[in-house]
């Protein structure tokens, strides 16, 4: 290993946690590297969060100016040119890979585009992307790998050739029939989407329900929005052969509670799960153990089973958001400067960035029960908010767990500007807050955080 280049930091994976990290630790003086395969500043800015949500956001323009006659307004007839609904995606992915680029100038860390491969416990050999290999070592490794769609097992789809959430940002057209393979997050947004452009489309979920780690309440309200703008769902659905070729027509075979039956369609999106980065890079060679799933398997500081070596965001089995990931980079941060900073218990906020959005932070109604946990629940119609007068958008509800010490220890919404209004429950609950500081607060009118004072007024009173 005498011929490697030293270095005292190196990070396999651009992504929120890593390039945070490396950013810190040049700029606190460390010679530091990234290693990134293709992707400048991870997913997120290039495959995943933001350029989803600015395809969503066009799918959302062309539901409003359908619906413009009932606002008053006056239009011609509608139409989706998805060449420009991606070149405007792809505009803001080239900003955000210049904003990187810069940063990387900035703060001195280096960044070497290549695949990287393990071969010593510290040591990793870089395939470059332009030709040539490097060598390079260094006193702490932090693995920040990510994880790729998964497509399932099913006779026929591999063959043909399936859309992931990758190539379905890329598509210059509106496909007739799109079918969705899954019910999470990422087929149900690119689901109702797709069926704004103009697009056919069917969704099948192998569950009885939508959104499944969601509350039941919460599933069947999913569930009434999409089914409200035409989408197809098929729950309880197994897929058992695909024919076909994706882009052109395929056959999927599904059985399903009433009996099999053959959804004939353009293209298929696979939105079924995700696999970690982690076989094939060499792993073992540093003494890095892994879990069951192939995640890699940390302690609460992220650290590995080999010393100096950390692992970060969604390959370390963090929850698969950007935001936890750089919670990853803060611990880490935090602990390298001698803290103890531990990843146990944190609050997990999220959204799903359907129409209206869903958001959640804490405990659900059904993880309480499978718990033991005693609650008082509180929902609220937003038809209720008065600020949906003025906008016309009334679907959904909140909803609220408070504990016996008046706490609120979980918050759902499906909602306008639902991810917004959590932020503000959020900040309660991380204050440790009782529940009757919202319900008594003075909440600026009309907006859809004045929701909050009714929503707490429903609490209902302790037992006994």
């Amino acid at each position: 290993m005498s011929n490697a280049e030293r270095y005292d930091a190196l990070v396999i994976g651009s992504g929120e946690g890593g390039k945070y990290l490396a950013w810190h630790l040049a700029q606190a003086g460390e010679k530091t590297a990234v290693v990134e395969r293709r992707w400048v500043g991870g997913s997120c800015p290039n495959i995943n969060c933001l350029p989803s949500k600015n395809e969503i956001w066009s799918a959302g323009i062309a539901r409003m100016v359908g619906r413009a006659g009932e606002f008053g307004v006056t239009t011609g007839p509608v139409a989706v040119d998805m060449k420009k609904v991606l070149q405007r995606k792809r505009d803001m992915v080239d900003s955000l890979v210049a904003f990187h680029l810069e940063r990387y100038k900035a703060t001195g860390a280096e960044l070497v585009m290549g695949t990287a491969h393990v071969v010593g416990p510290h040591t990793v050999e870089v395939s470059l992307n332009d030709g040539g290999t490097r060598r390079l070592a260094a006193e702490k490794l932090f693995l920040n790998l990510g994880t790729r769609a998964s497509v399932p097992p099913v006779p026929g789809l591999a063959e043909a050739r399936p859309l992931t959430h990758i190539e379905v940002l890329e598509l210059d057209r509106v496909p007739d029939h799109l079918i969705v393979l899954g019910g999470g997050y990422v087929g149900l947004e690119f689901a109702q989407a797709y069926r704004r452009f103009g697009s056919r489309v069917t969704v099948i979920e192998r569950g009885s329900r939508l959104a499944k780690r969601e509350d039941e309440d919460v599933s069947r309200e999913v569930q009434r929005i999409l089914q409200a703008e035409g989408v197809e769902l098929l729950l309880s659905a197994e897929v058992e052969r695909v024919e076909g070729r994706s882009g052109n027509h395929v056959h999927v075979l599904v059985n399903t509670p009433d009996g099999q039956r053959m959804v004939e369609g353009t293209d298929i999106l696979v939105a079924a799960g995700r696999t970690p980065n982690t076989r094939g890079i060499g792993l073992e060679e540093a003494g890095i153990e892994l879990t069951d799933r192939g995640y890699i398997r940390v302690n609460d500081r992220l650290e590995t089973t080999a010393p100096n070596i950390w692992a970060i965001g969604e390959c370390a089995g963090t929850p698969q958001f950007t935001h936890m990931s750089l919670d990853d980079f803060r611990a880490i941060r935090d602990n390298l400067k001698g803290g103890n900073r531990s990843t146990k218990d944190r609050m997990t906020p999220y959204c799903m960035f359907i129409d209206p959005p869903l958001a959640r932070v804490g405990i659900s109604e059904e993880e309480a029960r499978a718990k033991g946990v005693a609650v008082r629940v509180a929902k609220l119609p937003t038809k209720a908010v008065l600020r949906t007068r003025t906008t016309s958008e009334s679907e959904g509800f909140m909803k609220a767990l408070v504990d016996a010490d008046d706490r609120i220890i979980g918050f759902a919404m499906i909602g306008s500007e639902a991810g917004e209004v959590m932020a503000v429950v959020q900040t309660a609950m991380l204050a440790g807050l009782p529940h009757m500081a919202l319900r008594d607060a003075i909440l600026a009118h009309p907006t859809m955080a004045e929701g909050l004072n009714a929503l707490f007024g429903n609490v209902p009173a302790k037992s006994g």
